[in-house]
This record gives C-alpha cells, sequence and structure tokens, in this order.
C-alpha cells in the first residue's frame, strides 16, 4: 500500500462480475481493498446489524428500508451484482394442488426472510402479473429476529398479512418434507450462518412455472424489467471524508465486469473473423447491456422496487433514488 492509498475492508459473495476485485486484477484508483468472501444472507445481517466493512453487497431491500426509518449509516452506490426473475423460482409441493399462480390463494408458503428482495420482487410480480396479493397468501419466515435482516431493521408484519415465524428447531426444508408449507418462494439451502434448511426436497416439489426460462422472457418482454437484488453500500463516514470513493469504486467494478464481458467476447472475435456475425452484433451488445450497472440504465427497475417495498407495507413511504445513492452516482 502506498502512503497516498485508502485501505477499505470489501464483503463481496462469489460472483463472476466481481471477482476480478477480489483476486486483485482490478483495483479502485487511489483504494487498496482487502476483500472476504461471505454469503449474502449472511454478508447483509452482518452489515446491517454490526457494520462489520467499509464496502459491501447489499440487499435493496434492506437499504431501503434502513433509509426510510432514518438509517444514515450507507450509501449507495449504483453497482447491481445480483439480477434475476425471481418469481420463476416459486416452487410448491406435487400435493399441493398449485397449477397457475392465482392457486396460490389460500396456501401455506414458507420464505427465507419476509422483506429480503428476492422475496419482495416474487410477491410484486404476483400481484401486478397474476393478481395474487401478499394478504392472500400465508406465509412461514425461516429467518429468526437475531439472525435476520428485519431484525437488524425493526421488521414487524404488514398490516392485513399473516407472517408465522419457524420454530428454531425447524426449517423451510423440514416443513415442506412434512407437508406443514405448500411451498417457498425461496429456496436456499448454501451453508452459512443464517439460513438453516439441508432438506433434499427435488422429489416432492417443482416450479410453479414449468418453463422459468420462458416465463422470464414473457415478464421481460411486456415490462422491460430485469429485477435487481443486491446493490453496493459504501460507509458514508468515509465518503463524507473522501468523496472521491464513489466514484473510484463504481469504476472498478465497471472494469471488472468489463473484463469478464471481454473474456466471452474473444471467442465471439472468430464469428467476426469469418462473417458470421457482423459489427451490428456487437453494437447491438454494447447498447443492450441486461447487467448494466448506473442509475440511468436502471431507473425504471430501481423505480419498481422502492413502489414494491412502501406498497407491500415494509416501510411508511417511498424512498427517493436520490436517498439511496450517492450524489456523484446519479446521473451515471
Amino acid at each position: 500500500m502506498t502512503a497516498c492509498e485508502l485501505e477499505l475492508s470489501i464483503a463481496l459473495s462469489d460472483n463472476e462480475r466481481t471477482r476480478p476485485l477480489i483476486e486483485g486484477r482490478v483495483a479502485p484508483q487511489g483504494i487498496r481493498l482487502v476483500p472476504t468472501m461471505v454469503h449474502p444472507s449472511e454478508m447483509f445481517w452482518r452489515q446491517l446489524r454490526f457494520s462489520e466493512f467499509d464496502v459491501s453487497e447489499m440487499s435493496m431491500s434492506s437499504l431501503i428500508i434502513s433509509i426510510s426509518r432514518g438509517e444514515t449509516r450507507w450509501v449507495g452506490i449504483p453497482v447491481f451484482t445480483m439480477r434475476k426473475f425471481f418469481h420463476t423460482s416459486i416452487i410448491v409441493r406435487n400435493a399441493a394442488g398449485i397449477a397457475v399462480p392465482s392457486d396460490l390463494r389460500g396456501k401455506r408458503i414458507g420464505v427465507p426472510e419476509y422483506q429480503q428482495t428476492w422475496a419482495i420482487w416474487a410477491r410484486g410480480i404476483l400481484q401486478h402479473e397474476f393478481g395474487v396479493h401478499p394478504r392472500e397468501i400465508e406465509w412461514f419466515m425461516e429467518r429468526n429476529p437475531d439472525k435476520s435482516h428485519g431484525g437488524a431493521t425493526g421488521f414487524t408484519a404488514p398490516q392485513g398479512v399473516r407472517v408465522h415465524q419457524i420454530a428454531p428447531t425447524s426449517n423451510i426444508g423440514e416443513m415442506l418434507v412434512r407437508g406443514e408449507l405448500d411451498g417457498a418462494l425461496h429456496y436456499l439451502v448454501d451453508k452459512n450462518l443464517v439460513d438453516r434448511s439441508t432438506a433434499d426436497i427435488s422429489g416432492i416439489t417443482r416450479n410453479l412455472f414449468p418453463d422459468p426460462a420462458a416465463e422470464g422472457r414473457r415478464y421481460f418482454a411486456k415490462t422491460g424489467l430485469f429485477p435487481i437484488n443486491h446493490g453496493v453500500v459504501v460507509r458514508r463516514s468515509l465518503l463524507e471524508k473522501h468523496p472521491w470513493i464513489a466514484l473510484n469504486l463504481f469504476s472498478a467494478f465497471v472494469a471488472a465486469k468489463e473484463t469478464i464481458a471481454q473474456c466471452g467476447n474473444s471467442y465471439l472475435h472468430w464469428y467476426f473473423e469469418t462473417g458470421l456475425l457482423d459489427e451490428s452484433v456487437e453494437r447491438t451488445l454494447k447498447g443492450n447491456d441486461p447487467l448494466a450497472y448506473g442509475v440511468k440504465a436502471s431507473r425504471a427497475v430501481l423505480e419498481t422496487i422502492t413502489q414494491y417495498v412502501h406498497e407491500q407495507g415494509l416501510c411508511a413511504r417511498r424512498v427517493a433514488l436520490e436517498e439511496i445513492f450517492a450524489p456523484s452516482t446519479m446521473d451515471l
């Protein structure tokens, strides 16, 4: 580390687009990163509860909720490390009599954490695309207050929504096996300090959407939204002292993503060389990046998640994007 470098601790999950930062192949200018690889479930709990790292990935929903309640420790950087069509991961028990989304009404559905972004997107899409409101489902939440994002941000069940706490001696997987649940919005078996399901449920469950990829394409074609789950935050006290951190970190994350993209393009080179593809394809790829960073490219997605967090009763007001992200990044 040189005399002019800042040393920052950073927590990231194992993601190919951030791996160049973790491995040191890409470094932000003027900053030396000390990386820790952590499962997102555990990382967010540790940050929200203990503020352990200077920079980290962060649950978009928990960031929005904490800001709405006056939390000021964290400032967002518009880097989005995870996107997915989260509703396509809903699973149902084969014996539960659930064939289409409307059949979820009145059913018992498990969720690792009610306020997690994955669950908010799934519920929002069930409501807006299929007419199934969260109040029409009976929810069972696995994470207990001592090790949950909601426990660190003051979660209470929204008015009119039935949310039961699963006892620490059980979990979503065991309840699915015993027939005590009809399905789950998200089933996590990755080993970490927060989640505790381990049961193999492949023989008793199936996807709600028989062809998840086709449903994802349908949703994107209709809405143009590729849902964001994780963003990046930096400690506010550091940003106030060193405002340049925000853009230097953003540029490094972009460079890391481009490093991975270039690896893929090296294979496409031979298609261009032989004339099987022409430069119009390259222009299309560059101009339509579904994983784009920055507020401008993702404004519609970000506005949608702030809407869903508010309308699902998880914060008393709708949080503006200007409250979430560093001012210097708003025009990116």
